[in-house]
């Protein structure tokens, strides 16, 4: 009898290594996993793995929150490209700046711009490119979609391994669709350095308000020296940085 709650427990373990590829969550190929030092964030997630070749969604209600989603978003395209690769952007009115995404390490020459006015022809377009194998990521800014044309998004990057980045500003009805995780990204003032004049680095309250059997939770992430460091980690790295820039003052 005693080992019955340990069989019970393999059992379970089973069936989630069943399921979870079936849901999305393939598991990278080995020596191809992803490094996106997303920490706690990433453990929310099947696996403690952020999940690439799969579907992103990204709510924001206001500009504010559309500008520190593209921001985040620049963060997680830096190691997803870091190897070549393109990304094609589909919007209907384009506000991000390609040079801006250089601050995180993706060359402008990497992304792609696809300008459409109508929706349902950023939906469409977003799902032929879901299916090229030739992209490392497509975005699209598509505010109202519903659940079967978010699952045709799905079973694209489940046959080509492409990552999506589904971007919904203000929709009139979120709903349910079928992505891996649903975010919400808000700027959070930024922590400047002691001593030296200026802003500090870019700073997001990240929040997993959906995860397919995971953790939702929320979180307060920093961009510095090159990648996502949270507050801790980001307060010995700012740290540092005083103390060089403090001597260098001092011998120079």
């Amino acid at each position: 009898m005693s080992s019955m709650p340990a069989a019970n427990a393999d059992i379970i373990r089973q069936l989630q290594r069943e399921i979870l590829p079936l849901q999305g969550f393939k598991p990278p190929t080995t020596g191809k996993a992803v490094d996106f030092h997303l920490g706690p964030i990433a453990a929310a997630f099947p696996n403690q793995i952020f999940p690439t070749g799969a579907v992103h969604e990204f709510l924001s209600r206001t500009p504010q929150q559309s500008a520190a989603t593209n921001g985040f978003l620049g963060g997680l395209l830096a190691p997803l490209m870091k190897n070549g690769g393109a990304c094609l952007w589909i919007t209907g009115k384009r506000t991000s700046f390609p040079p801006g995404f250089s601050i995180y390490g993706v060359p402008p020459d990497q992304l792609l711009f696809l300008d459409l006015q109508k929706e349902k022809d950023r939906c469409w377009a977003m799902e032929e490119a879901l299916k090229c194998e030739a992209l490392t990521a497509v975005i699209g800014e598509i505010s109202e979609i519903g659940f079967t044309e978010s699952r045709r998004l799905q079973l694209a990057v489940e046959q080509s391994r492409v990552t999506g980045f589904l971007l919904r500003h203000a929709p009139r009805n979120p709903g349910t669709v079928a992505s891996v995780a649903r975010w919400e990204i808000s700027p959070l003032p930024s922590e400047p350095e002691e001593g030296l004049p200026g802003i500090g680095f870019a700073r997001w309250q990240t929040t997993l308000l959906k995860v397919r059997n995971g953790r939702p939770g929320s979180w307060v992430v920093e961009w510095s020296a090159g990648r996502f460091r949270f507050p801790e980690e980001a307060a010995q790295i700012t740290t540092q940085q005083t103390h060089h820039a403090t001597r260098k003052r001092r011998t120079g």
